[in-house]
Order: structure tokens, then sequence, then C-alpha cells
């Protein structure tokens, strides 16, 4: 396990370099993409907008070896067996890449827009390089995270954590967490993004409830 994590850890370290010599381009496609004209105030911003550019791709196209590493550290406390890591592995991946291309293609750009609707001749935005960077990323990175709902459901329930009685009297109280997480964490605290977020998430909720049942996990 320590020399996988230290195998991931150096992976993790070359890819940050090696992307950040790709960060311009990919700098460039994520401001077409959202339509921003940006500014920086330091001296040191535009370097380390590119740095965080560099890390957050190189998290993000490593996240099967992350996902891997985690999943490993539960199997030997939970008793899992390695078909099962295995299958884990794979959903949490597929959750993962989903949710974050859900954010950048939805999400990030109606709340955005939202955003910057309140310019007016009397208000421009002059947007921090820096600040954008982290914005973008974050938000990418936390709906890739959000969008493992189902898996953890499965998981509480094969190791009798949770058993999936419970959620599927526990609707009314998912509702309300949904509804309280996609608040904190979408771009903007309008129904409309909140919605993009919450209806994702609680058909999510009921699809780990239907995985649960079809594969016969009380």
């Amino acid at each position: 396990m320590r020399k996988t994590i230290l195998f991931l850890g150096l992976a993790i370290a070359g890819g940050t370099a090696g992307f950040y010599f790709l960060s311009p381009r990919i700098f460039v496609l994520i401001q077409t993409h959202l339509r921003q004209k940006l500014a920086f105030f330091t001296v040191a911003e535009p370097f380390l907008a590119h740095v965080k550019i560099a890390l957050s791709v190189s998290l993000f196209v490593l996240m099967p070896g992350i996902i891997f590493c985690f999943w490993k550290g539960l199997a030997k406390p939970f008793h899992l067996s390695r078909s099962n890591c295995i299958w884990f592995v794979f959903f949490t991946s597929l959750l993962f890449y989903a949710g974050s291309f859900f954010c950048y293609f939805i999400t990030l750009p109606f709340g955005v827009k939202f955003l910057l609707g309140f310019e007016s001749e009397q208000l421009q935005s002059l947007i921090s390089v820096g600040k954008f960077v982290s914005f973008v990323t974050i938000f990418v990175l936390a709906f890739g995270f959000i969008f493992e709902l189902p898996i953890f459901m499965v998981f509480a329930a094969k190791v009798g954590i949770c058993p999936r009685k419970s959620f599927e009297k526990g609707r009314r109280y998912a509702v309300l967490v949904i509804s309280i997480v996609a608040a904190m964490l979408t771009p903007t605290p309008d129904v409309v993004n909140m919605l993009l977020m919450g209806g994702p998430l609680y058909i999510l909720y009921e699809a780990g409830i239907m995985t649960l049942k079809l594969l016969r996990i009380n």
C-alpha cells in the first residue's frame, strides 16, 4: 500500500509538471468554453493559475489510480473480495467522470451566466484569473466526487453500515440533505442551478436503491 501511494504521488507530481506545459492550451479551452475575459492583479498570479490547472488535470487523469488506492485500503478492514474491489473501482471512476463532465458542460455555464447577469453599465466585471481557475477546478472535481453517491450506498449496505431499508425509508431526509448540499456546492444559490445538481443527485440516490435491489443486498 505504501509503495502504491508513493508511486501515485510521484505520478501526480510528474503529471503536474507535464501538464504545466499544456496548461496554456487547456486554459484557452476553459476560457473559450465559459466565454470570459480575465485579468491578474499580482505578478505571480498567472503562473500559479497555470500550476492549479496542471495539478487539477493531473488529478483528473489519474483519478482511477487514486480511487484504486482508496478501495484497496478499504478491502482488508471490510473484507471486500478482489472482484468486488474491481467493480467498485470501475464504477467509482465512471461516476466521477460523469459528474465532472456534467458540471463542466451544464452546471458551470449556467452558473457563470447567472452570476454575470448582474453586470451593467455602472457595474462591470473584472475577473481574477487565479480565482476563476480555482472556481472552475474546485467545482468540477467536487461534482465528480458527489456523483459517487450510489457506489457508497452499495458499499454501506454491503458491509452492514446502513441497510437498504434505511435508504428506502429515508427518502424525505435524503431530499433535505441533497437540497442543503446542492445549495452549498452549486456556483449560484438560484433554484435553477440547485436543481441542476440536486435533481441528478436524487436520481442517483434512487439508482443506488435500485442497484441494491438488483444485487439483492438488504
